[in-house]
Protein backbone atom coordinates (compact mmCIF):
# COMPACT_ATOMS: atom_id res chain seq x y z
CA UNK A 1 0.00 0.00 0.00
CA UNK A 2 1.25 3.38 -0.83
CA UNK A 3 0.63 5.92 1.65
CA UNK A 4 1.55 9.69 1.42
CA UNK A 5 0.51 9.95 5.45
CA UNK A 6 2.59 7.11 6.58
CA UNK A 7 6.04 6.30 4.82
CA UNK A 8 7.38 2.74 6.84
CA UNK A 9 10.61 2.74 4.88
CA UNK A 10 11.49 6.31 5.64
CA UNK A 11 10.94 5.59 9.47
CA UNK A 12 12.38 2.12 9.43
CA UNK A 13 16.00 3.69 7.94
CA UNK A 14 15.39 7.08 10.33
CA UNK A 15 15.37 3.93 13.28
CA UNK A 16 18.67 2.28 12.00
CA UNK A 17 20.16 5.53 11.04
CA UNK A 18 19.80 6.80 14.94
CA UNK A 19 20.77 3.78 16.32
CA UNK A 20 24.43 3.95 13.78
CA UNK A 21 24.48 7.32 15.33
CA UNK A 22 24.14 6.17 18.86
CA UNK A 23 26.98 3.83 18.30
CA UNK A 24 29.50 5.95 16.72
CA UNK A 25 28.33 8.53 19.45
CA UNK A 26 29.62 5.82 21.61
CA UNK A 27 32.85 4.79 19.98
CA UNK A 28 34.21 8.16 19.18
CA UNK A 29 33.92 9.03 23.05
CA UNK A 30 35.31 5.90 23.56
CA UNK A 31 38.62 6.57 21.08
CA UNK A 32 38.34 10.76 22.71
CA UNK A 33 38.98 9.65 26.68
CA UNK A 34 40.39 5.86 26.23
CA UNK A 35 38.06 4.46 28.49
CA UNK A 36 35.76 2.06 28.02
CA UNK A 37 34.09 2.64 31.13
CA UNK A 38 34.46 6.38 31.66
CA UNK A 39 31.28 6.84 33.53
CA UNK A 40 28.97 5.69 36.08
CA UNK A 41 26.14 5.12 32.95
CA UNK A 42 28.49 3.31 30.98
CA UNK A 43 28.85 0.23 33.75
CA UNK A 44 27.73 1.19 37.50
CA UNK A 45 29.61 -2.00 39.11
CA UNK A 46 32.67 -1.68 36.76
CA UNK A 47 33.07 1.85 37.17
CA UNK A 48 32.09 1.48 41.34
CA UNK A 49 35.44 -0.68 41.60
CA UNK A 50 37.49 1.30 39.60
CA UNK A 51 37.07 4.43 41.73
CA UNK A 52 37.08 2.59 44.84
CA UNK A 53 40.95 1.17 43.55
CA UNK A 54 41.90 4.47 42.30
CA UNK A 55 41.20 6.04 45.68
CA UNK A 56 43.36 3.07 47.50
CA UNK A 57 45.87 3.26 44.95
CA UNK A 58 46.35 7.25 45.58
CA UNK A 59 46.68 6.22 49.65
CA UNK A 60 49.20 3.98 48.46
CA UNK A 61 51.04 6.70 47.11
CA UNK A 62 51.13 8.43 50.18
CA UNK A 63 52.07 5.32 52.02
CA UNK A 64 54.97 4.57 49.64
CA UNK A 65 55.95 8.50 50.49
CA UNK A 66 55.96 7.70 54.23
CA UNK A 67 58.07 4.26 53.60
CA UNK A 68 60.67 6.84 52.11
CA UNK A 69 60.62 9.05 54.79
CA UNK A 70 60.77 5.94 57.46
CA UNK A 71 63.55 5.17 55.88
CA UNK A 72 65.32 7.85 55.92
CA UNK A 73 64.63 8.15 59.73
CA UNK A 74 65.99 4.74 60.06
CA UNK A 75 69.21 5.24 58.20
CA UNK A 76 69.92 8.28 59.79
CA UNK A 77 69.86 6.78 63.11
CA UNK A 78 71.77 3.82 62.38
CA UNK A 79 74.22 6.35 61.16
CA UNK A 80 74.77 7.85 64.57
CA UNK A 81 74.59 4.19 65.85
CA UNK A 82 77.67 2.91 63.84
CA UNK A 83 79.65 5.98 64.71
CA UNK A 84 78.98 6.02 68.14
CA UNK A 85 79.65 2.31 68.61
CA UNK A 86 83.59 3.20 66.56
CA UNK A 87 83.80 5.67 69.14
CA UNK A 88 82.99 3.97 72.49
CA UNK A 89 85.37 0.97 71.12
CA UNK A 90 87.84 3.53 71.25
CA UNK A 91 86.90 4.87 74.51
CA UNK A 92 87.66 0.77 75.68
CA UNK A 93 90.66 0.90 74.11
CA UNK A 94 91.81 4.13 76.16
CA UNK A 95 90.62 2.48 79.27
CA UNK A 96 92.55 -0.82 78.49
CA UNK A 97 95.65 1.42 77.83
CA UNK A 98 95.48 3.26 80.94
CA UNK A 99 95.01 -0.23 82.94
CA UNK A 100 98.56 0.26 85.00
CA UNK A 101 99.34 3.71 83.90
CA UNK A 102 100.30 6.35 86.76
CA UNK A 103 98.08 9.14 87.47
CA UNK A 104 99.72 11.64 85.23
CA UNK A 105 99.33 9.71 82.34
CA UNK A 106 96.05 8.69 83.90
CA UNK A 107 95.04 12.93 83.53
CA UNK A 108 96.14 12.55 79.63
CA UNK A 109 94.27 9.61 78.87
CA UNK A 110 90.82 11.06 81.01
CA UNK A 111 90.94 13.95 77.99
CA UNK A 112 90.83 11.97 75.68
CA UNK A 113 87.86 9.80 76.94
CA UNK A 114 86.02 13.28 77.89
CA UNK A 115 86.96 14.21 73.96
CA UNK A 116 85.45 11.01 72.73
CA UNK A 117 82.48 11.29 75.19
CA UNK A 118 81.51 14.43 73.92
CA UNK A 119 81.72 12.93 70.37
CA UNK A 120 79.19 10.39 71.30
CA UNK A 121 76.68 13.11 72.67
CA UNK A 122 77.41 15.06 69.43
CA UNK A 123 76.45 11.92 67.37
CA UNK A 124 73.37 11.07 69.14
CA UNK A 125 72.40 14.73 69.22
CA UNK A 126 73.20 15.07 65.80
CA UNK A 127 71.12 11.84 64.32
CA UNK A 128 67.39 14.06 63.37
CA UNK A 129 65.64 13.63 60.44
CA UNK A 130 62.57 15.44 59.77
CA UNK A 131 62.06 16.72 63.92
CA UNK A 132 62.77 12.41 64.82
CA UNK A 133 65.55 11.88 67.01
CA UNK A 134 65.64 7.93 68.70
CA UNK A 135 69.01 8.07 69.58
CA UNK A 136 68.93 11.38 71.97
CA UNK A 137 65.43 11.89 73.56
CA UNK A 138 63.37 12.93 76.24
CA UNK A 139 60.46 11.16 77.57
CA UNK A 140 59.06 13.91 79.86
CA UNK A 141 57.69 15.68 76.65
CA UNK A 142 54.31 16.02 76.12
CA UNK A 143 54.69 14.85 72.50
CA UNK A 144 57.46 11.94 73.40
CA UNK A 145 56.60 8.52 71.92
CA UNK A 146 57.77 5.19 72.98
CA UNK A 147 57.79 3.79 69.26
CA UNK A 148 58.09 5.50 66.39
CA UNK A 149 55.33 4.53 63.82
CA UNK A 150 56.07 4.49 59.83
CA UNK A 151 52.94 3.84 57.67
CA UNK A 152 53.72 0.65 55.75
CA UNK A 153 50.54 -0.33 54.34
CA UNK A 154 47.34 0.78 53.61
CA UNK A 155 44.36 -2.28 53.43
CA UNK A 156 41.07 -2.84 52.47
CA UNK A 157 39.17 -5.84 53.74
CA UNK A 158 36.20 -7.75 52.32
CA UNK A 159 33.67 -5.68 54.28
CA UNK A 160 35.16 -2.65 52.50
CA UNK A 161 36.55 -1.31 55.75
CA UNK A 162 39.86 0.51 55.48
CA UNK A 163 42.84 -0.21 57.83
CA UNK A 164 46.51 1.13 58.43
CA UNK A 165 49.41 -1.13 59.54
CA UNK A 166 52.69 0.49 60.69
CA UNK A 167 56.06 -0.79 60.93
CA UNK A 168 57.43 0.30 64.34
CA UNK A 169 60.61 0.82 65.71
CA UNK A 170 61.08 0.87 69.56
CA UNK A 171 62.68 4.26 70.86
CA UNK A 172 63.07 2.73 74.59
CA UNK A 173 65.72 -0.30 73.26
CA UNK A 174 67.82 1.67 71.16
CA UNK A 175 68.13 5.16 72.64
CA UNK A 176 71.57 6.48 73.82
CA UNK A 177 70.71 9.44 75.67
CA UNK A 178 67.05 10.25 78.25
CA UNK A 179 66.93 13.71 79.33
CA UNK A 180 63.74 12.98 81.07
CA UNK A 181 63.60 13.27 84.12
CA UNK A 182 60.40 11.95 85.44
CA UNK A 183 59.93 9.20 88.08
CA UNK A 184 60.25 5.68 86.34
CA UNK A 185 61.89 7.07 83.17
CA UNK A 186 64.70 4.55 81.77
CA UNK A 187 67.91 6.26 80.94
CA UNK A 188 69.80 5.40 77.44
CA UNK A 189 72.35 3.03 76.86
CA UNK A 190 75.03 5.70 77.45
CA UNK A 191 73.72 7.63 80.57
CA UNK A 192 72.53 5.03 82.55
CA UNK A 193 73.72 4.23 85.73
CA UNK A 194 75.21 0.50 85.44
CA UNK A 195 76.85 -1.59 88.43
CA UNK A 196 80.60 -2.14 87.74
CA UNK A 197 81.03 -5.33 88.51
CA UNK A 198 77.97 -6.59 86.20
CA UNK A 199 77.47 -4.03 84.20
CA UNK A 200 73.45 -4.29 84.58
CA UNK A 201 71.59 -1.22 84.60
CA UNK A 202 70.41 0.51 88.14
CA UNK A 203 68.14 3.14 88.96
CA UNK A 204 70.60 3.72 92.44
CA UNK A 205 73.72 5.63 91.54
CA UNK A 206 76.79 4.60 93.57
CA UNK A 207 79.90 6.96 92.26
CA UNK A 208 82.87 5.61 93.79
CA UNK A 209 85.69 7.24 94.77
CA UNK A 210 89.01 7.29 92.50
CA UNK A 211 91.87 5.72 93.46
CA UNK A 212 89.75 3.32 96.20
CA UNK A 213 89.59 -0.80 95.32
CA UNK A 214 86.48 -1.65 93.48
CA UNK A 215 83.47 -2.75 95.86
CA UNK A 216 81.86 -5.27 93.85
CA UNK A 217 78.32 -4.90 93.58
CA UNK A 218 77.98 -1.69 94.97
CA UNK A 219 80.07 1.03 92.41
CA UNK A 220 78.15 2.37 89.32
CA UNK A 221 79.31 3.83 86.13
CA UNK A 222 78.04 5.27 82.96
CA UNK A 223 79.76 5.28 79.98
CA UNK A 224 78.65 9.03 79.51
CA UNK A 225 80.17 9.88 82.61
CA UNK A 226 82.90 7.77 83.54
CA UNK A 227 86.44 9.08 84.09
CA UNK A 228 89.36 7.90 85.38
CA UNK A 229 91.18 10.72 86.61
CA UNK A 230 89.56 12.95 89.21
CA UNK A 231 90.79 16.84 88.85
CA UNK A 232 89.41 17.97 92.39
CA UNK A 233 91.26 14.81 94.47
CA UNK A 234 94.23 14.98 91.77
CA UNK A 235 93.52 10.49 92.05
CA UNK A 236 93.15 8.38 88.79
CA UNK A 237 91.16 5.61 89.28
CA UNK A 238 92.38 1.95 90.57
CA UNK A 239 93.23 -0.77 88.16
CA UNK A 240 90.05 -2.52 89.67
CA UNK A 241 87.72 0.36 89.10
CA UNK A 242 89.15 0.41 85.36
CA UNK A 243 87.84 -3.07 85.10
CA UNK A 244 85.04 -2.37 86.37
CA UNK A 245 84.86 0.46 83.94
CA UNK A 246 85.89 -1.50 80.97
CA UNK A 247 83.36 -4.33 82.17
CA UNK A 248 80.46 -1.51 81.59
CA UNK A 249 81.63 -0.10 78.56
CA UNK A 250 81.64 -3.49 76.90
CA UNK A 251 77.94 -4.24 78.35
CA UNK A 252 76.61 -0.87 76.59
CA UNK A 253 78.72 -1.94 73.58
CA UNK A 254 76.68 -4.73 73.79
CA UNK A 255 73.34 -2.92 73.96
CA UNK A 256 74.25 -1.04 71.37
CA UNK A 257 75.25 -3.71 69.05
CA UNK A 258 71.52 -4.92 69.65
CA UNK A 259 70.34 -1.75 69.00
CA UNK A 260 72.35 -1.36 65.04
CA UNK A 261 70.71 -4.81 64.77
CA UNK A 262 67.57 -3.72 65.30
CA UNK A 263 67.25 -0.46 62.91
CA UNK A 264 69.00 -3.16 60.46
CA UNK A 265 65.88 -4.73 60.52
CA UNK A 266 63.60 -2.15 60.62
CA UNK A 267 65.77 -0.67 57.67
CA UNK A 268 65.25 -4.15 55.44
CA UNK A 269 61.63 -4.14 56.62
CA UNK A 270 60.75 -0.68 55.37
CA UNK A 271 63.10 -1.53 51.82
CA UNK A 272 60.50 -4.66 51.40
CA UNK A 273 57.90 -3.06 51.80
CA UNK A 274 58.32 -0.29 49.70
CA UNK A 275 58.56 -2.61 46.59
CA UNK A 276 56.08 -4.57 47.67
CA UNK A 277 53.68 -1.70 47.71
CA UNK A 278 55.11 -0.14 44.14
CA UNK A 279 54.41 -3.53 42.44
CA UNK A 280 50.73 -3.15 44.30
CA UNK A 281 50.24 -0.45 42.61
CA UNK A 282 51.34 -1.60 38.99
CA UNK A 283 49.12 -4.76 40.07
CA UNK A 284 45.93 -2.83 40.61
CA UNK A 285 46.78 -0.06 37.76
CA UNK A 286 46.77 -3.13 35.11
CA UNK A 287 43.30 -4.72 37.10
CA UNK A 288 41.64 -1.42 36.74
CA UNK A 289 42.53 -0.81 33.02
CA UNK A 290 41.35 -4.42 32.60
CA UNK A 291 37.83 -3.23 33.66
CA UNK A 292 37.64 0.42 31.94
CA UNK A 293 40.46 0.99 29.20
CA UNK A 294 39.18 1.11 25.85
CA UNK A 295 40.44 -1.47 23.45
CA UNK A 296 41.96 1.20 20.44
CA UNK A 297 42.66 -1.30 18.02
CA UNK A 298 38.98 -2.47 18.48
CA UNK A 299 37.45 0.52 18.43
CA UNK A 300 39.39 2.35 15.53
CA UNK A 301 38.21 -0.41 13.37
CA UNK A 302 34.58 -0.47 14.74
CA UNK A 303 34.71 3.44 14.21
CA UNK A 304 35.68 3.03 10.20
CA UNK A 305 32.38 0.26 10.18
CA UNK A 306 30.09 2.84 11.95
CA UNK A 307 30.78 5.22 9.50
CA UNK A 308 30.02 3.36 6.85
CA UNK A 309 27.07 2.50 7.70
CA UNK A 310 26.05 5.98 8.61
CA UNK A 311 26.83 6.91 5.56
CA UNK A 312 24.74 3.65 4.04
CA UNK A 313 22.18 4.73 6.28
CA UNK A 314 21.85 8.40 4.91
CA UNK A 315 21.40 7.20 1.48
CA UNK A 316 18.49 4.99 2.28
CA UNK A 317 16.85 7.45 4.38
CA UNK A 318 17.37 9.53 0.69
CA UNK A 319 15.98 6.76 -1.03
CA UNK A 320 13.12 6.00 1.57
CA UNK A 321 11.86 9.90 1.47
CA UNK A 322 12.25 9.88 -2.40
CA UNK A 323 9.69 6.86 -3.11
CA UNK A 324 6.82 9.12 -1.84
CA UNK A 325 7.34 11.27 -4.73
CA UNK A 326 6.66 8.76 -7.58
CA UNK A 327 2.79 8.96 -5.94
CA UNK A 328 2.82 11.87 -8.06
CA UNK A 329 2.69 10.21 -11.17
CA UNK A 330 -0.33 8.73 -10.54
CA UNK A 331 -2.05 11.71 -10.20
CA UNK A 332 -0.44 13.03 -13.91
CA UNK A 333 -3.18 13.89 -17.02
Amino acid sequence: MASIMTNASALTALQSLNATQKNLDTTQARISTGYRVSQASDNAAYWSIATTMRSDNQAMSTVSDALGLGASKVDTAYTGMSSAIDTINQIQQKLTASYGQTDASKEKTQTEIKALQDQLKAYADGATFSGTNMLSVNSGTATAAADVKIVSAFNRDATGAVSISTIDVNVESIKLYEAGTTAGTVKGILDADRIGSTGAITATAANPTLGNAAVAGTDTYSVAGLKIFDSATGKGASDSQIAEMMNVVDTALKAMTTAATKLGAAKSSIDLQKTFTSSLMDSIDRGVGQLVDADMNKESTRLQALQVQQQLGVQALSIANSSSQSILSLFRG
